[in-house]
């Protein structure tokens, strides 16, 4: 079994195992999929529950901590148990991913998400049902921060331009380049940030590539296991996605979970922005997933 202190990402087998020995499941799939395909240990979540509900701050955590903590606990989440999140890797959001990281960021040291997804658990012989899901008993998690997998936005603002600093924009290309698809009040990108949209990192059934694969990619942009990373997107979704794979692979990763929401409500006069006049080039099966 693997140290899931350093994981946080499992293979669906893995996952299957950790359920066998207690493990607490989330599904944090759309609503409708898991009344219709339902898995019977899973426990449905949503990452706005977690999150401010105004805008342009609903990408970032609750701050009030004992709320969070009651949340927690009311989900069956325990201390010591390991906690496992899944979603619709294909046509998702990284949802599992941000829950992952939410939970790390919160202190828990065993939340991971499964490689592939929902997919890649029902192949692996976890079996669907219909149905509402019935209320897990109370854990006991309390929630303690840590700073170790995030930034926010001024101090994100006060490190641009340093030299071992890479600011990853997870988004689309058409978002990178200015287009505001999903609310961003101004379109373009943090100044500097380099592109990289994050189903890049996986392929067309929503696995992820290979470490070494995705070690290459991050190297072809300048970014090597020693750069400093932070991750932005529109709303702290895909970001923290991006950033749960990349520190599970070693990589020195923080999510700005404000993201561009909040970035791009900002005087423009200090948090400026920056448009391309070329979209970033991806292969069309990753513009699909």
């Amino acid at each position: 079994m693997c140290n899931l202190a350093d994981n946080w990402i499992v293979s669906a087998d893995i996952a299957k195992e950790l359920l066998s020995r207690g493990a607490t499941l989330l599904d944090a799939r759309a609503p409708i999929l898991k009344w219709f395909c339902r898995l019977p240990p899973a426990i449905p979540v949503t990452w706005q529950e977690f999150s401010r509900s105004h805008f342009p701050h609903k990408g970032k955590i609750l701050e009030d901590d004992t709320i969070l903590t009651e949340k927690l606990q009311a989900l069956g989440i325990c201390q010591d148990k390991p906690v496992i999140a899944i979603a619709n890797s294909v046509k998702g959001w990284g949802e599992d991913g941000r829950i992952v990281w939410m939970l790390r960021t919160l202190g828990h040291e065993k939340a991971v998400f499964v490689d592939g997804g929902y997919r890649a658990l029902v192949k692996a012989g976890i079996c669907q049902v219909k149905g509402a899901n019935h209320s897990p008993p109370p854990g006991d998690f309390i929630v303690s921060r840590r700073s170790t997998w995030e930034i926010n936005r001024d101090d994100l603002k006060a490190i641009l331009g340093n030299d071992n600093l890479a600011v990853i924009d997870a988004r689309e290309p058409r978002e990178y380049a200015g287009k505001t698809p999903y609310g961003e009040t101004r379109g373009g990108h943090i100044p500097g940030a380099i592109h990289l949209y994050y189903k890049q990192l996986m392929d067309k059934q929503g696995q992820l590539l290979s470490r070494g694969e995705i070690v290459e990619i991050l190297r072809q942009k300048g970014v090597s296991l020693s750069t400093k990373i932070v991750s932005y997107c529109s709303g702290g979704i895909r970001s923290a996605w991006l950033t749960s794979v990349l520190t599970s692979f070693g990589f020195d990763a923080k999510n700005y979970a404000g993201s561009m929401w909040e970035w791009s409500a900002s005087p423009a006069d200090s948090y400026q922005l920056e448009k391309s006049r070329r979209l970033p080039q991806l292969r069309a099966c990753q513009l699909e997933i």
